[in-house]
């Protein structure tokens, strides 16, 4: 059957290409951006294109700075764990194994996060993310790089995942942070900063993307985005990017299951609302395909795991290890929807506005904007 999946533009760029044409750029040997002394990689969690243009008003600099081409492409699914590790590793999804906010862990026999599993010792940071990080590669081979993150990530399980071999730093304020990337990339010629802006996530997923409080955050990044760009100067090379977009759900739009059709033969749900691994029962999968096709393929793409392995939506590579860690059935929702298993006790998730995971252009374009040396 055809999937009608959303095409991806053939010249759309993936976050595999940002960190090593950022490194390109620091050698001299780019054909895509001109040589900088060193790179700030600016990276704003939540942050869609399709955000940033919607709310350009609150955000003029960027805006400004931005180009019609200057977009790239997030994974599938477009989420923070599976993005951010396929930006630091430059592999997809079906290579570093990281498939999801939640994933199913064969060794464990459960779902895990994959944000916070790695500090409960559920996960093991050097091990479940299967590809090199970029930082421990230049650490190796005497490339200086450093994170400018949050106190809170400097040493948390995920970043010793996707970011080992960097010098890490921890800052509150963004405006501290901006300060330290940029005196850490001036005082050290050759160097690649990764700086983490997570604010912008935490503010949508609790008001919306669409939300006062939104906007204002998006003015203080856009603030701090200007600072960066005046203190870089010439030398100092910046992009600015993002891990995914956000869709703004509200609850009467979200979409409740539980007994009935849709859980006869599930075993487990991971994933996040608006992009569930449905894990079925041995013999079960055919037919929990079957129930949620029939009864919400118009309101999302559901697909069977060997559908969206052929269809390249982990990558052109899914490694055997990797296979079983994706739901038997995927569940993408369309447009403004969100899925909620009504068994699950815990109902504090669906006081999430503002969301992300599936293949929709709100959620898997992102900007991909040069300032400083690059700026054009």
């Amino acid at each position: 059957m055809s999937l009608s999946l959303p095409a991806q533009p053939a010249d759309a760029r993936s976050l595999t290409d940002v960190v090593p044409m950022s490194r390109a750029a620091i050698e001299g040997v780019s054909t895509v951006l001109p040589p900088a002394t060193s790179v700030i990689l600016m990276v704003v969690d939540g942050l869609g294109a399709r955000n940033l243009s919607a709310r350009k008003a609150h955000a003029r600099f960027l805006a400004g700075a931005m180009a019609r081409r200057d977009v790239a492409r997030t994974v599938f699914p477009s989420t923070t764990a599976a993005a951010l590790t396929t930006l630091l590793t430059g592999v997809m999804p079906g290579e570093h194994g990281v498939v999801g906010y939640k994933a199913f862990v064969p060794e464990r026999e459960e779902v895990v996060n994959q944000l916070t599993g790695w500090d409960q010792g559920l996960l093991d940071p050097l091990t479940w993310q299967r590809a090199e990080p970029f930082f421990a590669a230049d650490a190796a081979a005497g490339r200086p790089a450093f994170v400018v993150s949050r106190p809170e990530y400097t040493d948390s399980g995920f970043t010793r995942a996707t970011l080992r071999g960097a010098g890490v730093y921890g800052e509150a304020a963004l405006a501290d942070r901006v300060d330290l990337a940029v005196h850490l990339a001036r005082s050290t010629p050759g160097s690649l900063t990764y700086l983490y802006v997570p604010e912008l996530d935490t503010i949508g997923h609790r008001r919306g993307s669409e939300s006062e409080e939104w906007a204002f955050a998006l003015e203080e990044l856009d603030g701090a985005a200007s600072r960066l760009h005046a203190a870089a100067g010439r030398e100092v090379g910046i992009l600015v990017t993002a891990d995914h977009g956000m869709v703004d759900v509200p609850a009467h739009r979200q979409i409740l299951f539980g007994d009935g059709s849709l859980t006869a033969g599930l075993r487990m749900v991971g994933g996040e609302p608006r992009m569930l691994h449905l894990y079925a029962e041995p013999g079960a999968a055919a037919g929990l395909l079957a129930a949620w096709r029939d009864a919400e393929a118009a309101r999302a793409w559901v697909l069977g795991r060997d559908e969206a392995i052929d269809a390249g939506l982990f990558g052109t590579v899914v490694a055997d290890a990797v296979r079983p860690r994706i739901g038997d059935v995927l569940v993408a929702a369309r447009g403004r929807a969100a899925y909620y298993d009504e068994r699950e006790p815990d109902t504090a998730p669906r006081r999430m506005v503002g969301q992300h995971g599936s293949i929709t252009d709100e959620e898997t374009a992102v900007p991909l904007i040069r300032l400083g040396a690059f700026a054009r």
